[in-house]
C-alpha cells in the first residue's frame, strides 16, 4: 500500500477500477470470502478493502476517478459522497475497455442509465431470504436510494418543459396522448433517455409506487429541441385488483416525466372518469 500511494502522488489523477467481477458472483461457485458464500452476495457493499484505498487517495488529495465493473447493485455511499467520479462499467467484455477510455477521454458523451436501483446499505432491504416485494425495486422502496432507478448522468444538460396530456379522460378511451418537450441547454451535443412513469396515488389497493410506461432516447445538439410524444394504452393505466383481475379503475393517475426515477422533472394528474367495461374471461377489456 505505502508503494502505491507514493506512486499514487506522482500522478496527475488515479483511475481506480474496482468492484467485483463475475469470479465472485454466480451459480453454486467455490467462493468463501467476506461478503460472498458460494457465489451467493451476503452483502450489497463494496469489498472493504477498496474503500480503504480510496479513502488513502481522498486523505492526499489525488483526483481520482472509480471505475466500478460489476454485474448488479453495488451500495458505495462513501464513494458517492467523496468521489470526483465515478463511472459504472458493468462487466464491459471485449471492447470494454476502449468504451471506458472513449467516456474518460470524452470521446464520447454517456447516455445510459440504471436498469436497476442502487440502494445505499443492506439494511435499506428486506432480508435476503424473503422473496417478498416489499421494500425491493423503484416500484416498492420507500426509502432514499444511492442512485434511483433510470439514473445516469451527461456532460451536457437537458431541460423539460411543456408536458401536456388530457385533464380527464375516460376508461374506455383506448389511448391517452402525453407530449413533452426535451432541450439540451449544455455545450455539447449528447442523447437523453427520456422516461415516463405512472402513479396511483388515490389507489387504497397495493399498486407500484410508480412505475415506467416508456421511454424514448433523443440526441440533440447543443441548443436543440425536440417534441416527443408517448401514448398510454390502457393496460398501461390499469391497476390489478384484490382479485387479481387487471382493469382501468377510475380516479387520479399522476403522470411523470424525467430523466430518472422516481421524482421526475415534470409531473401532472390525469383523471380517470369511470366508462362501461366488458369482461372476457378474468380481463376486462376497453369498450367503446
Amino acid at each position: 500500500m505505502k508503494e502505491y500511494m507514493r506512486q499514487s502522488k506522482e500522478a496527475d489523477v488515479v483511475i481506480f477500477v474496482g468492484g467485483i467481477s463475475p469470479r465472485l458472483e454466480g451459480e453454486e461457485m467455490p467462493v468463501s470470502k467476506d461478503g460472498f458464500d458460494g457465489g451467493d452476495r451476503t452483502t450489497i457493499a463494496l469489498p472493504a478493502v477498496q474503500t480503504q484505498v480510496m479513502k488513502a487517495l481522498a486523505a492526499e488529495h489525488i483526483p481520482t476517478v472509480f471505475v466500478m465493473m460489476t454485474g448488479s447493485a453495488l451500495a458505495i455511499p462513501w464513494e458517492a459522497k467523496n468521489v470526483p467520479a465515478i463511472l459504472n462499467a458493468w462487466y464491459g467484455g471485449q471492447y470494454g475497455g476502449e468504451a471506458i477510455a472513449d467516456v474518460l477521454l470524452g470521446d464520447y458523451n454517456p447516455s445510459g442509465k440504471l436498469p436497476v436501483t442502487f440502494y445505499a446499505q443492506d439494511s435499506d432491504l428486506p432480508d435476503f431470504e424473503s422473496y417478498d416485494m416489499q421494500g425491493r425495486t423503484y416500484r416498492y422502496f420507500n426509502g432514499k436510494a444511492l442512485y434511483p432507478f433510470g439514473y445516469g448522468l451527461s456532460y451536457t444538460d437537458f431541460t423539460y418543459s411543456s408536458l401536456n396530456l388530457p385533464k380527464v379522460c375516460h376508461t374506455t378511451d383506448k389511448e391517452v396522448q402525453v407530449t413533452v418537450t426535451v432541450k439540451n441547454t449544455g455545450r455539447l451535443e449528447g442523447e437523453e433517455v427520456v422516461q415516463l412513469y405512472i402513479s396511483h396515488p388515490d389507489k387504497k389497493i397495493l399498486v407500484p409506487l410508480t412505475a415506467l410506461k416508456g421511454f424514448k432516447r433523443v440526441h440533440l445538439r447543443s441548443g436543440e429541441a425536440q417534441r416527443l410524444t408517448f401514448s398510454l394504452s390502457p393496460e398501461d393505466l390499469s391497476c390489478v385488483d384484490e382479485n387479481g383481475i387487471r382493469k382501468v379503475l377510475p380516479g387520479t393517475v399522476r403522470i411523470q416525466v424525467g430523466g430518472s426515477s422516481p421524482v421526475p422533472t415534470l409531473a401532472t394528474p390525469l383523471k380517470l372518469v369511470e366508462s362501461t367495461l366488458k369482461m372476457i374471461g378474468n380481463t376486462h377489456i376497453i369498450d367503446k
